[in-house]
């Protein structure tokens, strides 16, 4: 943990609610006039796109299964000296993953490649890592041991599986079969690597639909946020005013003595009312 360089690090699966976690914290940076180093996940995995079609297509040939989720895809060693560098010194040396043609004309890449490893950018307030491993521990690394605030975003499991056959087959083309199959050939990784940091986050964000989600792969559309409500589960709810909170997140109440729980459509407003002030105290024990 670190007073001076602290690292924030919101971990969860795709589909989440990236655009709004990002937008609250860009509204919480900006209010309190911090300058945050931004490290996404992906540039942390192994291979770049090409080179993990190989690797994934060799595992199957022999009967192995290898996905992004999981440490033979992932450079968790690399994640956690970055972690480790920036809470000691400020920085670390960070990189970028290509994800398309737009992020990628800028470098003269291809997309799906990784960008050069570099220093992380002189004079910033904090790290900030958004993607999938930022409270990983595996027996060769420990990535959530130098993190000095996890937040964990990630939608119950059919619904999960929802977004990412509407998202993979709408714009990426591939076949309802072929999500499927990808689905089935993560899950030893989500069950033994993504899951078991949901039990290390100070706070969680859940994504809970109230509509029908039993069969994911039939369903005909996406649960909206207003179909559905968050859970907000405080590790350390003696840390919390909840009845400012209450108060502050109408139509939010209580389901146990550690969570919350509210309409779906204010997860971006909850997390600026949880978080600000935890940010707040970072920043002014930094300048102690």
């Amino acid at each position: 943990m670190s007073a001076k360089h602290p690292v924030i690090a919101v971990t969860g699966s795709s589909g989440a609610g990236t655009s709004t976690v990002k937008s609250a914290f860009e509204h919480m940076f900006r209010r309190e006039g911090i300058k945050a180093a931004i490290v996404e996940g992906d540039a942390f995995h192994r291979y770049d796109r090409k080179e993990m079609k190989k690797v994934v297509d060799a595992a199957l040939a022999q009967g192995n299964d290898l996905s992004h989720f999981g440490p033979e895809a992932n450079l968790f060693d690399k994640l956690a000296t970055l972690f480790k560098s920036y809470s000691e010194t400020g920085t670390g040396e960070v990189r970028k993953y290509l994800h398309n043609e737009e992020e990628a004309e800028p470098y003269k890449q291809e997309p799906g490649t990784f960008t050069p490893w570099e220093p992380v950018e002189a004079g910033s307030d904090l790290l900030f890592y958004e993607g999938l491993h930022g409270g990983v521990i595996t027996k060769d690394a420990d990535v959530a041991r130098y993190v000095d605030l996890l937040i964990g975003v990630v939608p119950i499991v059919n619904l999960e599986w929802i977004q990412k056959i509407h998202r993979d087959t709408a714009q990426r083309g591939y076949s309802a079969e072929a999500v499927t199959d990808t689905i089935l050939r993560r899950m030893p990784d989500y069950v033994t690597t993504i899951t078991p940091q949901f039990s290390r986050t100070d706070i969680n964000f859940q994504r809970v639909p109230v509509v029908d989600t039993s069969n994911p792969f039939i369903a005909r559309d996406i649960p909206t946020p207003d179909e559905s409500f968050i859970i907000i589960r405080f590790r350390q709810p003696e840390h919390h005013d909840f009845p400012y909170l209450l108060t502050m997140l109408k139509d939010s109440w209580m389901s146990r003595p550690n969570t919350i729980v509210l309409p779906g459509g204010k997860m971006g407003l909850a997390m600026e009312i949880i978080l600000q002030p935890i940010i707040h105290e970072m920043m002014e024990n930094k300048r102690l």
